[in-house]
């Protein structure tokens, strides 16, 4: 983040993460400016990597998912390089839906999304069990999965 974010930027990140989908001129209403100078403030905060993004929510049956899990995963040995493999490995698997590295008795956290029980067992010996990095592995299946549109500011404004 290059500069300090004022009263307005705040509106407008809290406006965008209950709505990603508003249009300029909606979003310029509700915080109270007009919509070329609502653009450029929008245009500045993803220059500067405060907007990172904007996402569709799917229905996982959708896309043929009917089971998802977490995998704690503890590696063998803590080094950078062996870090850096491990991640690169899970986040080239279309399973992966978000991993976590973590501080504790597990290094990581790692979300997984498939077809079925068969798919997980396979992804769990195949992508996990067979990395030399690894040391243990516990998978815990999701029975539902809650998540808050956005995320809380500790920032006065």
């Amino acid at each position: 983040m290059k500069r300090n974010l004022d009263r307005i930027d705040y509106k407008i990140l809290t406006a965008l993460q209950k709505n990603g989908r508003l249009s300029n001129k909606e979003l310029a209403a509700q915080v109270g400016l007009a919509p070329s100078s609502c653009l450029e403030r929008v245009r500045r905060l993803r220059e500067d990597g405060v907007l990172q993004g904007f996402h569709a929510n799917v229905e996982p049956a959708a896309l043929g998912i009917s089971l998802q899990a977490m995998v704690a995963v503890r590696m063998r040995s803590h080094s950078k390089e062996m870090f850096t493999a491990f991640q690169n490995h899970l986040m080239s698997r279309p399973e992966v839906t978000a991993a976590y590295h973590l501080a504790g008795a597990d290094d990581f956290l790692v979300h997984v999304a498939v077809r079925d029980a068969e798919h997980l067992r396979d992804l769990v010996m195949e992508a996990f069990s067979s990395r030399p990095e690894v040391e243990r592995l516990e998978t815990a299946l999701i029975f539902d999965h809650l998540r808050s549109p956005e995320l809380p500011s500790y920032v006065e404004n």
